[in-house]
């Protein structure tokens, strides 16, 4: 399983990135989030396949995150993540490219956009942090998540709607790469007691939010425990060309627990013109 994880390696600014690249085409740059355990692969292995039948999928381990460099006495934040995801492009020589950003992923997509308008063409925020809310105890629980094959398993009973599509395999498999070297070392440096702080430093200025004049698609699952339907919706009322999509009988993972719709959405709205 973790060979699937470790994809190509490629120099961003002082470390290195490990990133999956996969079709052709107008590239899109998946941004993952920021659960124990987690990876590009992980968080998108299902959508991938997909969307590389029309485009040229790039999604990266964020430092700190799967098997990207985990560099000495780095400090983890906003500007680091923005700055990463820049010289990933640089590296690649992409001048403009599409975002899609789950979760942390989504408010580093609003970040990214905010800043270099010109460097992105249309967004898809999923599950998004980036606007003011009161933390969850399913994101409290995210964020302060101790190794244990129990502690991942209550963690997969928050994030998912339906246990059927969550089972004690991916459990096994999120609490196993929530072990490896360096892997809760970085995690747990990075979103701190008291974890307010984490969700208030992901914010973007909602006068900045409504300058945005990109086609957005916001997804959200109606029944997400981790990051609240509200956020969606008031990125939605601040972004003057944004669509709301939201999936009932669906928690905090869109593209797993109804991966099939997630993918034919995506793909409608990147190829319509």
């Amino acid at each position: 399983m973790s060979n699937s994880e470790i994809a190509k390696n490629i120099k961003t600014g002082n470390f290195n990135t490990n990133y999956h690249d996969v079709g052709e085409g107008e590239a899109i740059i998946f941004i993952h989030g920021s659960g124990p355990g987690v990876s590009a692969y992980a968080n998108w292995r299902l959508a991938m396949p997909e969307l590389a039948k029309k485009f040229r999928v790039i999604a990266p381990d964020m430092v700190g995150f799967g098997y990207s460099d985990r560099p000495e006495g780095i400090t983890y934040g906003m500007d680091i993540w923005v700055q990463q995801i820049i010289d990933l492009m640089d590296a690649l020589n992409l001048q403009k490219v599409k975002l899609v950003g789950n979760s942390f992923g989504g408010a580093l997509a609003l970040a990214l956009v905010i800043k270099y308008p010109e460097k992105f063409d249309r967004v898809v925020l999923m599950g998004a942090v980036g606007v003011p809310f009161d933390l969850t105890y399913g994101l409290d629980k995210a964020w302060g998540y101790t190794p244990s094959f129990e502690n991942m398993k209550e963690l997969l009973d928050i994030f998912a709607y339906s246990r059927e599509l969550v089972t004690d395999d991916l459990a096994k498999m999120r609490y196993e790469a929530s072990i490896r070297p360096g892997f809760q070392e970085s995690f747990s440096s990075m979103f701190p007691a008291p974890r307010q702080n984490g969700v208030d430093l992901m914010e973007s200025d909602e006068n900045d939010i409504k300058k945005i004049d990109k086609e957005v698609l916001i997804i959200h699952g109606r029944e997400d425990k981790v990051i609240p339907l509200q956020n969606s919706i008031r990125l939605n009322q601040l972004i003057l060309k944004s669509q709301l999509h939201v999936f009932g009988q669906c928690g905090h993972w869109t593209q797993i627990e109804h991966k099939d719709r997630f993918n034919k959405l995506l793909l409608d709205f990147f190829i319509e013109q």
